[in-house]
C-alpha cells in the first residue's frame, strides 16, 4: 500500500451522457481524488475517456468496449470485463459509484448507494427501475466491503428498512464546484433570460429530472395559486431532462393562459449559474432525496431556495433555505411569502451561498479515501 492510499479503480462507465446527478458526482469526485494525489485508475465509456484524462491527468484511464454505451451490455461487462480491468491496472480496491457492483472482483469493492427511495416510495419510480435498484441495493449491502452514502438520512433509512450493518456504511457528502456554480454577474443572468425568451420577466426556477419524486405537478399547482391576483406574476421554468411523469402534462394543461410555463429541457452547464442565481426563487419541493445536489448547486449560485424538510434535504440546506411541505397548498403559501419578501430572499441567498462553501469535493474525496482504506483493511 502506497503513501497515497490503495490503488483504486473507479468505474465511471455508469455515468450517463447527460451528466445528470451521477455524472456530477463522479466528475467532482474523480477531479478531487486526483488533486489529492490518490493512486487512481478509471474505467470509462469510450466517449468519456479523453474527458477523464483531463480531469485526472495522473490516472490510468481505460476505455471500455463501445457496446457498453447500452445498459444491458454495460451490466454484463461490469461482471466480466471490469474485474479484468482491475487485474490489469493492479487495483487494490474497486469503487462502483452507482448501486451495482461486480460480484467476483477478486478484491474489495466499495459501492455508492445514492438513496433509499426505491424502498420508501416505490410508486415514485417505474416498476422496472424500482425492482432493479432494490435488488442492486440489497446485493451491494450484502456483498460489498463498504457502502458509501451521501447523507446520514440515507444511511439511517438503509439501516431502518433493510437492517443494513451500520459499521459498514460510510457517509460522504457531495461537494459543489464553486467555479461552475457561482453567484452570477448581471450579464450572465440577462444572457440566460434572453435565451429563454423571458425578456426581464421574473421567474421561479426548477432544475432536475422531471420525474414523480421531484413533485413537479405539486410545484406547478402551488405556483399557479401563488400567482393569483399578482400583477407581475413570475414565469415558471422547469429545466432538466424529461423523466416519465405523465402527470406533468396534466398539471401544465390546467395553467391559466395568462401565466407562462417554460420547459427548455437541458440547459448548458455554462448557463446554470445565470439560470439559478437569476431566479426569484429556486423551488425544489421533492418528496425525498438521497442528497439533493440541485439544492446545493442553487445555494452556491446565491439563489433563495425553497425545498422540503424530507430525508437528506435539511442536512444540505440547514437554516439557509426555506421549507415547505410538498402539497400544492403549502407550496403556494411558502412561495407567496417569499415573493412578497425581497429582504428574506436576499438573506436566504446570502446564507445559502455561505453554507454551500462548507460542501467541497476535496472533503468528499477525503471521506472516500478513508472508506477505500477501511475496505482494504477489513
Amino acid at each position: 500500500m502506497s503513501d497515497v492510499g490503495p490503488r483504486v479503480l473507479v468505474d465511471a462507465t455508469a455515468v450517463p451522457a447527460d451528466r445528470g446527478g451521477v455524472g456530477r458526482y463522479v466528475d467532482g469526485l474523480v477531479t478531487a481524488l486526483s488533486a489529492a494525489g490518490a493512486d487512481l485508475a478509471i474505467a470509462s465509456q469510450r466517449a468519456d475517456a479523453e474527458r477523464y484524462g483531463r480531469m485526472a491527468p495522473e490516472a490510468k484511464v481505460i476505455a471500455g468496449p463501445a457496446a457498453i454505451a447500452h445498459r444491458p451490455a454495460r451490466l454484463a461487462w461490469e461482471q466480466t470485463g471490469l474485474p479484468l480491468v482491475a487485474q490489469q491496472v493492479g487495483a487494490e480496491v474497486v469503487h462502483s459509484p452507482h448501486y451495482t457492483m461486480p460480484l467476483r472482483a477478486g478484491r474489495p469493492v466499495v459501492v455508492t448507494i445514492h438513496d433509499a427511495t426505491f424502498f420508501t416510495e416505490p410508486e415514485m419510480h417505474t416498476s422496472v427501475k424500482g425492482t432493479f435498484f432494490r435488488s442492486a441495493t440489497r446485493t451491494a449491502l450484502r456483498r460489498a466491503s463498504r457502502a458509501l452514502v451521501p447523507s446520514k438520512a440515507t444511511r439511517d433509512e438503509l439501516i431502518r428498512l433493510l437492517d443494513a450493518d451500520a459499521t459498514l456504511i460510510d457517509v460522504a457528502y457531495h461537494g459543489v464546484d464553486q467555479q461552475t456554480f457561482h453567484v452570477p454577474a448581471e450579464d450572465e443572468q440577462q444572457r440566460v433570460q434572453a435565451r429563454l425568451g423571458l425578456a426581464g420577466q421574473p421567474y421561479i426556477a426548477f432544475l432536475g429530472t422531471l420525474e414523480p419524486r421531484k413533485n413537479v405537478p405539486g410545484l406547478i399547482r402551488g405556483w399557479v395559486r401563488a400567482c393569483e391576483g399578482r400583477e407581475d406574476a413570475p414565469a415558471l421554468v422547469l429545466a432538466g431532462g424529461s423523466g416519465w411523469d405523465d402527470t406533468i402534462d396534466q398539471a401544465v394543461s390546467e395553467v391559466p393562459s395568462h401565466l407562462r410555463v417554460l420547459r427548455p429541457g437541458y440547459l448548458r452547464f455554462t448557463d446554470l449559474p445565470g439560470f439559478l442565481g437569476g431566479a426569484r426563487v429556486v423551488a425544489y419541493p421533492s418528496h425525498g432525496e438521497g442528497f439533493g445536489l440541485p439544492v446545493l448547486e442553487a445555494m452556491a449560485c446565491g439563489a433563495p431556495v425553497l425545498t422540503t424538510p424530507r430525508l437528506s434535504l435539511p442536512e444540505v440546506g440547514g437554516e439557509a433555505v426555506a421549507y415547505t411541505e410538498p402539497e400544492p397548498e403549502a407550496i403556494a403559501a411558502a412561495l407567496s411569502a417569499l415573493l412578497d419578501d425581497p429582504a428574506r430572499r436576499a438573506q436566504l441567498g446570502e446564507a445559502g451561498h455561505q453554507r454551500s462553501l462548507e460542501f467541497t469535493w476535496a472533503a468528499s474525496a477525503e471521506a472516500h479515501l478513508a472508506s477505500y482504506a477501511r475496505a482494504l483493511s477489513a
